[in-house]
């Protein structure tokens, strides 16, 4: 097999229906604690079952929301507190995350291997790992 033909077939290609997918449902649990008075800098926390989920709203414009979403992992030492900034769509009814830990912008696709170590679907992961973080109590059966 030449080496352009192996690089054909090896080429990453992100399911974007998947993806779309995990979007709308972190959309819906989120929309289930969203305030309904939102202003900027605004900070509230959730409880359920499963544990807490510390949010601040950064920014509230017509169609869209940012905000940051923490999880208290007990305060040990060992183990960083899963930190993300989301983007809320509104109008597509879509959440998406934009940061999350030492990534300050997600790619849609990385080469693999890179330097940082990143899934080639690293964004994909990083918003299913959102939907695990919404996951604090029994309500979360949805079906996209």
């Amino acid at each position: 097999m030449s080496k352009v033909a192996y690089a054909r077939k090896n080429k990453y290609q992100p399911n974007i229906s998947q993806f779309l997918a995990v979007c709308a449902r972190n959309y819906m649990h989120i929309q289930r604690w969203l305030t309904l008075e939102p202003s900027e800098g605004k900070h509230w926390q959730v409880d359920g079952e499963f544990g807490q989920l510390d949010v601040r709203l950064l920014e509230n414009t017509k169609y869209t929301q940012l905000v940051e979403i923490s999880r208290c992992a007990g305060g040990h030492a060992l183990v960083s507190t899963p930190k993300v900034s989301v983007r809320i769509y509104h109008d597509a009814k879509l959440a998406e995350v934009l940061t999350s830990q030492q990534i300050y912008q997600l790619r849609p696709v990385y080469d693999y291997p890179n330097m940082h170590m990143h899934h080639r679907d690293e964004k994909y992961q990083v918003n299913a790992f959102l939907e695990e973080l919404l996951k604090i109590d029994n309500l979360t059966k949805f079906i996209c």
